[in-house]
């Protein structure tokens, strides 16, 4: 099967409903092409930003790492990589040590330029001296921050032409660095939250978070309570504070997201889960679910994801259970909701965000 044939059978496995969506970009494929023209054969090739897993297919033969970030990403991957029946690729998370010496590195550039570093981090603690990173972007997103992280780490970076509007960056001669602290800490009501790097809202607590913690209703009659896209865990933490006899689940689908989250949030009661799906709970568990859903995939918006996320809150609600949820206003959520949950009421707004309580 040539390469043209092949590509087009690499699905997303995300539940977008817009077709025009791919499985990969022109980045992808820029990087698939430099590294077949380079006619290399690494003794251990890492591949990171391989969100479905087009680069792990094509280069399969390769035996790669596949670093991920979501448990989405990686079961997408894992699907892709059945329906072509090809063996499970090693995984492996963005924190830990490689079991293997890379010498080679692919990496489709993140939107997070945190998360760029923190690979490059890993890249850099994790590779032989004469390793050659080959970063690929979408030409609009350049940034020169970019750039001068790429030249933390290496003493050469050369920029490619564009093609199809996607660019290459191609790092060589590894500089040796002093290992840097991955974590940043961010303060709210006078308690510091730490978070890896990569994780939403680097600079300060999502202003959305913050608005929705302002209102937020718990009740003493909240014995089970779920945090839904928990990122660093504050709201979570946050209802531990008012409720601290309560069981707390905190789930996101971001590795790093639950890492931080499990610095700032423990108790005997207190469970974290790492998973994108509500299928790991059963019908009728929670008394109080809530959630700041997201609906930004890298540079992509798909609200599909916390409409469905909703259709899965209404199924673990016990009965008289009640949803609450934060969110741009501009999303009208409301319209989706309403023919889920028997009352959906809005407890606050402002210009800008919008906190609902849905009751099953």
């Amino acid at each position: 099967m040539n390469f043209e044939e092949k590509k087009h059978q690499i699905k997303r496995y995300d539940l977008s409903e817009d077709k025009s969506l791919k499985a990969w970009s022109a980045a992808d494929e820029y990087l698939l092409q430099a590294f077949t023209d380079l006619e290399k054969n690494p003794n251990h090739l890492g591949i990171y930003g391989d969100r479905f897993g087009f680069l792990g297919c094509y280069l399969h033969s390769f035996n790669p790492t596949v670093v991920f970030t979501q448990k989405s990403q990686q079961k997408a991957i894992g699907a892709n990589l059945k329906a072509h029946n090809i063996p499970m690729l090693n995984f492996s998370d963005p924190l830990s040590p490689l079991e293997n010496e890379m010498d080679f590195a692919l990496v489709n550039v993140p939107k997070s330029l945190e998360l760029f570093q923190l690979f490059l981090e890993q890249i850099a603690g994790n590779s032989s001296e004469d390793i050659t990173v080959i970063c690929a972007f979408m030409t609009r997103h350049f940034s020169p921050k970019l750039l001068q992280i790429a030249q933390e780490y290496f003493d050469v970076t050369e920029q490619s032409r564009a093609v199809k509007k996607a660019r290459l960056l191609v790092l060589t001669k590894k500089k040796n660095i002093v290992k840097k602290e991955l974590i940043t800490s961010l303060n709210y009501n006078n308690q510091d939250y730490k978070q890896y790097w990569g994780v939403f809202s680097a600079q300060h607590i999502d202003y959305a978070t913050q608005f929705f913690l302002e209102h937020l209703e718990i009740d003493d009659t909240d014995r089970c309570i779920l945090d839904l896209a928990s990122g660093n865990g504050i709201i979570g933490n946050e209802i531990f504070k008012e409720l601290p006899d309560a069981e707390i689940h905190l789930m996101d689908d971001s590795y790093l997201a639950v890492s931080s989250a499990k610095l700032n949030v423990q108790g005997e009661n207190i469970h974290h889960h790492f998973n994108n799906e509500l299928t790991i709970f059963d019908d009728n568990t929670f008394d109080l679910i809530v959630t700041n859903p997201p609906f930004h995939f890298e540079f992509e918006i798909n609200i599909q994801i916390p409409l469905h996320l909703f259709k899965g809150c209404l199924r673990c609600l016990k009965k008289g259970g009640n949803l609450q949820l934060v969110a741009n206003k501009h999303l009208n959520y409301k319209i989706h909701l309403e023919p889920l949950f028997s009352s959906v009421e809005i407890i606050a707004e402002d210009k800008k965000f919008i906190v609902y309580k849905c009751i099953k």
